[in-house]
């Protein structure tokens, strides 16, 4: 039996989306449950920058159907620490916020490194710091890396080791590719076209939602469209949950 798979956008806030996806004179405080009727997933942005409050992130659950999910973007100052008792306190600090507090619309948790080299003892150690539950709840982890020395097997190794996912990107600048490192995949979708009505050509959707079949085979799989054509990027979502 396939595993789902939960296709969506990077936050919910984006002013042309006010002319693009949601309906003329909706009040912000209804896009996200409009955006959650429409998508299967969503991708929250804003927690890379500043923590959320545990209220925040319970009403947010209340806004979104049943089987919809987040993921959600860590901190960025978890992803700067050195020594593991750091780590391990940031990634605390972080999680002490609330993410519980999405229940069952908590998805996968993106550690993205901007930034960083691969460097064996640091990633054992992060990765060691990341815990498998949290206030009762099953948490999973995706690392998004960004520099040619994550092409390394003893990186995808410590992957498995942990059960943590590798981000995979689309992207123009710095692309990604799959590699099955636990039970779900993490896929960014990067090249959005504004001269594309659904950001990318109807060819390119097709492929994408059967790669994403064939993933779901043997994993979970979220896939988002972020940046790129950033307009488009709703109706390319519903592109392809249509073709799924």
């Amino acid at each position: 039996m396939a595993h789902p798979v939960r296709v969506g956008i990077g936050g919910w806030n984006f002013e042309p989306w006010e002319e693009t996806f949601y309906p003329p004179k909706l009040a912000k405080k209804k896009q996200l449950e409009y955006a959650a009727s429409k998508l299967t997933a969503i991708e929250i942005n804003g927690t890379f920058y500043r923590n959320q409050t545990p209220a925040t992130y319970k009403k947010w659950a209340g806004e979104t159907p049943p089987g919809f999910m987040f993921t959600v973007k860590a901190h960025r100052y978890t992803v700067t620490r050195k020594p593991a008792d750091e780590m391990k306190d940031s990634v605390k600090w972080f999680l002490d916020s609330g993410v519980a507090e999405l229940g069952d619309r908590l998805g996968p948790i993106n550690w993205q490194f901007n930034n960083k080299k691969f460097d064996r003892a640091y990633f054992a150690a992060f990765l060691g710091a990341l815990p498998k539950e949290h206030a009762r709840m099953k948490l999973r982890h995706a690392l998004e890396v960004r520099h040619k020395s994550f092409e390394d097997p003893a990186f995808h190794d410590l992957l498995r080791d942990h059960g943590a996912a590798l981000v995979s990107a689309d992207d123009d600048e710095w692309p990604q590719a799959d590699v099955a490192t636990a039970d779900f995949a993490y896929a960014r979708l990067q090249r959005t076209r504004a001269d594309e009505k659904t950001g990318y050509p109807a060819r390119e959707l097709n492929a994408w939602a059967k790669t994403f079949q064939k993933w779901s085979e043997k994993r979970d799989v979220f896939a988002f469209f972020i940046s790129g054509a950033k307009e488009t990027n709703p109706a390319a979502a519903m592109a392809l949950i249509a073709k799924l």
